[in-house]
């Protein structure tokens, strides 16, 4: 069997780790198994396996034009079709689609060849809310419920995939619901309960929707010995460690922020994936560090951390939270978010989304670890 797996990166961060995760189960089976990306670099073992879609130079323009028009996903013609053409050789039986937002395909050609194909077996894996809205990825921290009935005046215009002038969440709302519905052999697969119920209010729910919690690298992902405390300085610190790929006040940076200035002396806040800019504006008394593709290295850092909080406040899944509990750091989680199952499935604690309740929290487990 042939399988062709579709997502924005490949073999890097989370939905790329995911990805090749999965082809890796697929070709353990005896199938035959390509990855196709849209941007960044790959790592060496899935060189191989990988097919790139488009260019840097494409990546860059259909961002640029994503800016100008607020079309993303409608733009990456030339490459789309070059990829179609390959594809149609290649001759998958199963495609297994994943991210297909990062301006690097276009979703109109590509659902045009799926729906020629009736005989392929469909299988997507919404990572976000991105594939029933007009124009975000998550809408919880605003509030907005348009995507039940039709988006309009977009409250996120500027958040990504951001767009500078133009609103065309209600025109990109009208073409993603007639490009992915009609699709005869698909299964939508989500990693929890609570996007499920988000996916089933939405025109995705005329599709079977199944809720597989995301997996990691149990051989990678364990407790992992380093020098990183000592490295910085921290052999007498209790670490309170947060990780994410791309930080903002979604993530929970604000609350972290506040949370450093209230913890005791002996807490310090370590800040795994800062850009520059950002790392430049924290305070003084927050470690921070750059983001890393090395998942042998964000282990160790789990491991050295004795807390790891997820602050986030729109979260699919979190699985940050199941990487730094398989290395044995305990997690604490705001309630009302999909990281709240996670825990309640495999550990840590939810608290109520209020800095002052993490805080003592942290203070509690603390003094039980003592």
């Amino acid at each position: 069997m042939k399988v062709l797996i579709i997502n924005t990166v490949c073999g890097i961060r989370s939905t790329g780790r995911i990805a090749s995760a999965m082809a890796e189960e697929y070709i353990s089976a005896g199938h035959e198994c390509v990855i196709a990306y849209g941007r960044e670099a790959v790592p060496q073992q899935y060189l191989n396996i990988s097919y790139r879609i488009g260019t840097d130079f494409g990546i860059y323009t259909n961002a640029l034009k994503a800016r100008f028009f607020d079309n993303e996903a409608f733009n990456a013609k030339r490459a789309t079709k070059k990829f179609i053409k390959w594809a149609n050789s290649y001759d998958p039986d199963v495609l297994c689609l994943h991210n297909l937002h990062g301006y690097y395909i276009n979703i109109k050609l590509l659902f045009d060849w799926i729906k020629s194909r009736p005989e392929m077996q469909v299988k997507w894996t919404l990572h976000d809310c991105w594939a029933f809205t007009g124009h975000c990825a998550h809408f919880s921290f605003v509030g907005c419920h348009r995507w039940k009935t039709g988006c309009h005046s977009c409250p996120q215009l500027g958040r990504y995939p951001a767009g500078l002038f133009l609103d065309r969440s209600q025109k990109n709302y009208q073409r993603k619901k007639a490009c992915f519905g009609g699709v005869e052999n698909m299964t939508l697969t989500v990693p929890s309960l609570w996007l499920a119920d988000l996916v089933k209010q939405s025109f995705l729910g005329e599709y079977p929707v199944e809720v597989v919690h995301n997996t990691i690298n149990t051989q990678v992902f364990k407790p992992s010995e380093s020098d990183f405390r000592k490295i910085y300085g921290l052999q007498d610190k209790y670490i309170v460690l947060g990780v994410a790929t791309a930080w903002d006040d979604r993530k929970g940076l604000c609350d972290f922020i506040k949370l450093s200035r209230i913890l005791d002396k002996d807490c310090k806040v370590v800040l795994v994936g800062l850009e520059k800019k950002q790392a430049a504006k924290m305070p003084a008394d927050i470690l921070c560090i750059p983001r890393t593709d090395s998942a042998k290295e964000l282990a160790e850092i789990y491991t050295a951390a004795d807390v790891f909080l997820n602050l986030s406040r729109e979260e699919t899944f979190g699985l940050t939270t199941v990487e730094a509990l398989s290395c044995g750091t305990y997690p604490i989680v705001y309630k009302n978010t999909a990281c709240e199952e996670v825990v309640n499935c495999y550990g840590g604690m939810a608290v109520e989304q209020d800095i002052n309740a993490v805080a003592e929290a942290i203070k509690s487990f603390h003094r039980k670890s003592e």
